[in-house]
């Protein structure tokens, strides 16, 4: 299992270079030099090429990508145009306010859609099949609206928009964060959902699992011990790729919510076309598939201990 986790991140190595020299190459093209944008609109010509030329922006894009590559390695990824701060002191700050609403909105969408999916009413596999449709169809900025409209403005319960940490107290804190978590989980849970259910209907007609109600099992015991086991690994596979997309998510529900994360940075950046913000950014996205595909393969073994990964 080791040599296969070794090999995954080897061949994630090539993955990196090729994904960060395409980031790097489009972002750099298309918003041109970053000393014209650092000088602001009534730059001289003479200003912005003294200035490309002391920062090194003149060089060809291919060094300019090592050096940036380079520097990166070392946690270097330079400084903010618009803030003229380190980007490590802009991104820290607000990295654990997108890990927490990420982490909470797919374990809230995973536990959710496996447990109401394994009940074996129908009027229950009904309901949350039509959330999971609902889920699906309705865009993350709408479903944030409404319940903002619904459970801030009209019942009162919590507050419209901003951010409060641990710090001033654990209610306050849970009343900024669920409708940000809820937001954002209501598409992987529409997704999961479909998912586990058309895996957990196919394993329940297997025949290990009629043999093991034959031998006097209870229907809770078969789904617990051979359903579930066998019917959650696609939801496994799917939170793995989940993870890596949850920044075009996490976008929309930060900003949405005025909440201090790496989403509304990044938002932030475009508008004020700071690159090397972008970058690490991208970068910290690239790191988190990675790292989130060779987990998803422990789980995998984790969850079913039958597999075998040669």
């Amino acid at each position: 299992m080791l040599a296969v986790i070794g090999r995954r991140l080897i061949w994630a190595v090539p993955n990196c270079i090729l994904i960060t020299a395409i980031l790097f190459f489009c972002v750099a093209g298309l918003l041109g030099n970053p000393a014209a944008l650092m000088l602001g609109r009534d730059a001289t010509p003479q200003a912005i090429a003294e200035l490309s030329a002391r920062l090194g922006f003149d060089r060809p894009l291919l060094e300019q990508y090592l050096d940036w590559v380079g520097s990166a390695l070392t946690g270097d990824f330079g400084r903010s145009f618009s803030t003229h701060q380190t980007v490590a002191q802009a991104i820290l700050p607000r990295l654990p306010v997108t890990i927490e609403i990420g982490l909470l909105a797919i374990a809230l969408a995973t536990v959710t859609s496996v447990t109401f999916s394994s009940i074996r009413l129908r009027f229950a596999r009904t309901a949350a099949s039509a959330l999971a449709i609902f889920g699906i169809t309705v865009p993350n900025f709408a479903l944030g609206l409404c319940l903002i409209f619904v459970f801030s403005v009209g019942l009162g319960w919590f507050p419209t928009v901003g951010w409060s940490p641990w710090s001033e107290g654990v209610v306050k804190h849970f009343q900024h964060i669920l409708l940000p978590v809820v937001t954002l989980s209501a598409y992987y849970y529409g997704s999961f959902t479909l998912v586990y259910q058309a895996e957990y209907d196919a394993v329940r007609k297997r025949l290990f699992t009629r043999v093991a109600k034959a031998k006097g099992l209870s229907d809770w015991q078969v789904s617990s011990r051979h359903v579930l086991p066998n019917s959650v690994l696609p939801v496994i596979t799917y939170v793995g790729i989940s993870l890596g997309q949850l920044m075009g998510g996490a976008v929309v529900t930060e900003t949405l919510f005025s909440i201090p994360g790496i989403g509304s940075l990044f938002v932030d950046s475009i508008m004020s076309r700071d690159y090397p913000v972008m970058l690490a950014i991208g970068m910290i996205i690239i790191v988190t598939v990675v790292v989130m595909n060779v987990l998803a393969d422990l789980m995998y073994v984790l969850a079913n201990p039958q597999i075998r990964i040669e």
